[in-house]
């Protein structure tokens, strides 16, 4: 299929891409200063895989930007570091009303295509982000939140992560909280980087459809950050999506082998470095570029996309691509200009015309609506969680009359 057809397709059915970490990269490089990289003009020379041209020339209708922050911060520093990256995507968006527009839900998302905006949504990736206050969850869906990744990288205290030790098992109770007042403000529960007992819990928990923001199929590559088939079965029958990512590990055991090796040597060749300068950078690309990754291409991401058709259902698939937060991108996939070549891969392998426009917006707008009225008929019939974490996960007590039991009470809500 031709590049012309592709564009036609995409002005119809344009990307919304579910997960891009643009914000930390700019406050890592210029502490937010957007005079300093001017992100209305093109900035491959930056290294930056995002900027409003390049979103533009990518058929991008609308971006869940990731207000990540890592979970290595210093204790306490997480909710505020949210917020300041809440802050900046916010601020970016209001300067630029030309370009974007700050969307909550799926009629927005709609409303900002219909003016000639992308769409910008946020996602909080790791449930750090939340410093265990479900207060702090409202306050986050207050300012434009859409979605929660329970984890990232590392466990928190109630719901594992894929790539550390499990301790949970799952979900606690407070983990379980977290879920429901999720779905009581119409936020997803993003299942990307959970472990899988963890996902499992949330998907019993959950009354919303299943959400992956960046995840591929692990069959295909057996990287922990991947969903089983046994899980995407249970996507399908939830009504969820899982937005396929182009991180090159998670998508050939060759990378996944190359990663677990080259990423910490890549780091370590830096570490005499300021992290996010761009003598930091240098150091760590010359070492890549010194050790090349084994070839990765729109065929291995295409393969992973048949797979979650196959096993989840054309309706459960959709696009997070995690640019600007990979340091080595896919071959035919440098940036976020680059998704018309990932289509016409697709249509070349037999997609159809309505099967690309489910993949590139439909699916993710469907979703999105379907939690909204969840949230709708839980607001009817129940206010905010007043449950803390220390009420639901602390080791129960002796029961001080002696009748048995636990002393642990949640207050009611």
């Amino acid at each position: 299929m031709t590049l012309e057809r592709i564009r036609a397709l995409l002005a119809a059915a344009p990307v919304l891409d579910g997960h891009n970490d643009l914000a930390w990269e700019m406050r890592v490089r210029v502490g937010y200063d957007t005079g300093r990289i001017d992100l209305r003009r093109d900035q491959r020379a930056t290294g930056l895989h995002t900027d409003l041209p390049r979103l533009a020339a990518g058929g991008v209708g609308a971006q869940v930007w990731s207000v990540y922050v890592p979970a290595e911060l210093p204790p306490g520093r997480h909710v505020a570091a949210t917020l300041e990256q809440v802050d900046f995507v916010r601020r970016w968006v209001a300067a630029n009303p030309d370009r974007l527009a700050l969307a909550t839900t799926a009629d927005g998302v709609e409303a900002a295509r219909a003016a000639g905006r992308v769409a910008a949504l946020l996602g909080a990736e790791g449930g750090h982000s939340i410093g265990n206050s479900l207060a702090t969850l409202r306050m986050l869906a207050e300012l434009g939140v859409r979605y929660l990744t329970l984890t990232h990288n590392r466990n928190v205290p109630w719901a594992d992560s894929a790539t550390d030790v499990p301790a949970t098992g799952g979900l606690t109770a407070f983990g379980r909280e977290v879920v429901g007042e999720l779905n009581r403000l119409g936020l997803l529960v993003d299942l990307s980087h959970t472990a899988v007992g963890t996902m499992h819990a949330a998907l019993d928990a959950s009354r919303a459809p299943a959400f992956f923001s960046h995840s591929n199929a692990r069959s295909r590559c057996g990287h922990p950050r991947n969903v089983p088939d046994d899980v995407l079965v249970r996507v399908r029958d939830s009504g969820g999506i899982v937005m396929a990512t182009f991180v090159p590990w998670f998508l050939t055991e060759e990378c996944r082998d190359w990663a677990r090796e080259a990423l910490p040597a890549a780091d370590r060749a830096a570490a005499g470095h300021t992290e996010g300068t761009a003598a930091h950078r240098a150091a760590r690309d010359a070492w890549l570029a010194a050790h090349p990754m084994p070839p990765v291409g729109l065929a291995d991401v295409a393969d992973h996309l048949d797979h979650l058709r196959e096993v989840a259902g054309v309706g459960a698939v959709g696009l997070g691509g995690d640019f600007d937060g990979t340091p080595v991108t896919v071959a035919g996939l440098p940036d976020v200009a680059a998704y018309p070549a990932l289509l016409a891969t697709l249509a070349d392998r037999g997609w159809s015309d309505a099967e690309l426009a489910a993949l590139t917006w439909h699916n993710a707008l469907r979703v999105l609506r379907e939690s909204e009225s969840v949230a709708a008929a839980l607001q009817r019939e129940r206010g905010p969680s007043l449950a803390t974490f220390e009420e639901c996960d602390r080791p129960a007590r002796p029961d001080p009359s002696g009748r048995g039991g636990s002393a642990r009470r949640l207050r009611s809500r």
